[in-house]
């Protein structure tokens, strides 16, 4: 992975492979730092939870944040990856949470390290399927962390 010393530099670059039209079309997700997947799952989980709580109907913003905060926690998703390790994950997509957890990083506050690790995980596992494109295999697996988590929520 190229290292840019500036931000500038970084944006040029984007310019210049947009400009020759060089952009990567396929990345080696294999390759790719998996705090990265991490970075793209998260984003991917945080809109997923977003979209699925305003379709059940008009919410408070407040109470948007509040809910949505709360599902993707880092124990949430902890807790969400547990269930979805014993339920429904092939021995590719353990190997790939395993690279997420393993990936050295640092701790966000409100979290153990446990937890932080294996929310990383958990968003790496994500960011593979999306930006590899099997959005069909990324819905199962949000989809059942959703309703994991909602029921996970409701029996505490």
């Amino acid at each position: 992975m190229n290292k840019f010393t500036s931000k500038k530099e970084l944006f040029q670059r984007i310019l210049d492979l947009k400009t020759l039209e060089k952009a990567p079309k396929n990345l080696d997700l294999k390759t790719v730092n998996p705090l990265v997947l991490a970075h793209i799952g998260d984003a991917y989980f945080s809109l997923f939870v977003r979209q699925k709580i305003i379709s059940f109907g008009e919410i408070k913003i407040n109470d948007l944040h509040k809910i949505s905060a709360e599902m993707v926690s880092a124990a949430s998703q902890k807790n969400a990856y547990e269930f979805l390790e014993q339920n429904i994950l092939t021995e590719e997509e353990k190997e790939i949470f395993r690279r997420g957890r393993n990936a050295k990083s640092h701790l966000k506050k409100n979290a153990t390290v446990a937890v932080y690790h294996a929310s990383t995980g958990f968003e790496a596992l994500l960011g593979f399927y999306f930006l590899k494109g099997e959005k069909e295999r990324l819905e199962e697996i949000v989809e059942a962390a959703f309703w994991f988590i909602v029921e996970n929520y409701v029996e505490e």
